[in-house]
């Protein structure tokens, strides 16, 4: 079967999933606009491109289609899960993968906007902020859950909210909430409990990591310098006795000798033998290593060390020869018998979810929509996903990258009208927000051995199942 046959079938697929029939032309139309090789993937020059001989309709219906329908944008990315899980090959492992990734924009009006720290510009600025977790296997990685991040004064705000279309249910979270619900709704609907990777953003909270532990998963997290640990071969007293009134005592007992410290400070007491060279994966040119160090400690609580004595887990330190310090530290629950090269492997696959927002922006026009509603806002990155996920079932299934990201789609679509002036001419003035393309190679899958056969996700009828191997 070509692709072209099985890009019909996917949009089949995933139309089953929107409630009315009447929205599958909007489907294949939007998803077939973003895989298109345009400089700018809002709604009005795909519809251009899609259907140039009747530009402005179609663009009436894709914007309806996007900005208005209701539809799931969870049983879409169900769905984009049942037709790409199955060609990833889970024997080595997998990993739930948590970010956040920020959207450049001016004004006040779009959903959720405001002066906070971007990553794509590196600093505190006028943006909307989006959390997702991504499911990954060693041959690639697939966004399954998106929402975005509202902001405390978005959320009590009810004149911009009814403005924006936020779902009344909806109330403030931080981001470590909005990613712990969504691992928790994917944990309820059957998903696989693989280890969780994350920031130092999200890593740093205890609770965080506590509740992933709660729901029985494992995690390899990035955490700052000032986090404080019991250190190898240190041992707390037991807490105070019990003296029959109040709370019984739950913290650890220090002395003077019996200190815990910071992970910095750890780091730098290690001798230089502690640490290895390990290369972790092939990079574009040359395999990628590091220079690490792995010990067994306890974790004390905040900066003061007072907390209640908790499990011994991994520290894993990333230390180049050429820097004065060490420039990275993991916490990990992975088990106390894994090897360092493991260790390193498993946490340093968060490279992927990077690779994923590079490509979804880049390429599938992740951050081009124009709109300012909160529906909108999730339809279009719901659809840019999906094109992004059948591109990568694509690769998995010939084994290597599709010659032509987006060609086939290219090839069903007549080219524009030559007297075809866009809206946004002089004579129709439209606002457009900047956007700035960054160049990036495009996404190497590769695998060992040829994908093995996965469980299908089943359609939903009383309860959803998430079933890899």
């Amino acid at each position: 079967m070509g692709t072209s046959k099985r890009f019909d079938r996917y949009m089949a697929h995933l139309a089953l999933g929107l409630g009315h029939a009447d929205r599958h032309a909007g489907l294949k139309g939007y998803c077939t606009g973003l895989m298109l090789p345009l400089a700018r993937k809002s709604v009005e020059p795909m519809a251009a491109r899609v259907d140039p001989l009747h530009a402005s309709a179609r663009h009436q219906a894709l914007h309806h289609f996007v900005a208005k329908a209701e539809w799931s944008d969870a049983e879409v990315l169900r769905r984009v899960c049942q037709w790409v899980v199955p060609h990833m090959d889970f024997s080595r492992g997998g990993w739930w993968i948590i970010d956040d990734t920020g959207f450049p924009k001016k004004g006040v009006h779009s959903v959720g906007v405001a002066r906070q720290y971007c990553g794509m510009l590196g600093k505190q600025d006028n943006c909307q902020v989006a959390v997702s977790v991504s499911l990954a296997c060693d041959q690639g990685s697939i966004p399954v859950a998106w929402q975005l991040y509202l902001p405390e004064n978005w959320a009590q705000d009810p004149t911009r909210r009814k403005r924006a279309g936020v779902p009344e249910s909806l109330r403030f979270a931080t981001k470590t909430q909005i990613a712990l619900q969504q691992l928790q709704t994917l944990l309820s609907e059957g998903a696989p409990r693989h280890c969780v990777l994350a920031d130092a953003g999200y890593g740093v909270d205890t609770g965080f990591r506590q509740s992933l532990s709660d729901m029985g998963l494992l995690y390899a997290v990035g955490v700052t310098s000032a986090v404080v640990v019991w250190p190898p071969g240190v041992e707390p007293l037991p807490p105070a006795p019990y003296g029959g009134m109040g709370r019984p005592p739950v913290v650890p007992r220090r002395t003077a000798e019996l200190q815990p410290m910071s992970v910095k400070a750890l780091a730098l007491s290690l001798p230089a033998q502690a640490f290895q060279t390990i290369s972790w994966r092939q990079g574009t040119n040359e395999p990628l290593s590091g220079r690490f160090a792995a010990v067994r400690v306890r974790h004390a609580g905040g900066n003061a060390g007072k907390s209640r004595l908790r499990p011994q887990e991994w520290l894993l330190i990333e230390w180049p020869a050429d820097q004065a310090e060490p420039v990275k530290y993991i916490l990990s629950t992975l088990p106390a018998s894994i090897s360092l090269n493991d260790l390193v492997s498993a946490a340093y696959q968060r490279w992927r979810i990077e690779r994923d927002y590079q490509d979804l922006k880049q390429d599938f026009g992740l951050g081009h929509y124009e709109g300012r509603g909160w529906r909108g806002f999730h339809h279009h990155a719901s659809l840019s996903i999906a094109a992004y996920a059948f591109l990568m079932a694509e690769r998995l299934i010939a084994d290597k990258p599709v010659g032509g990201k987006k060609n086939f789609a290219e090839r069903q679509v007549p080219a524009l009208p030559e007297d075809y002036i866009p809206r946004g001419s002089p004579a129709r003035p439209a606002t457009r927000d900047p956007f700035d393309h960054d160049a990036a190679a495009p996404t190497q899958l590769r695998t060992a051995r040829p994908p093995r056969p996965m469980s299908l996700l089943r359609p939903r009828k009383q309860k959803t199942t998430l079933v890899t191997q």
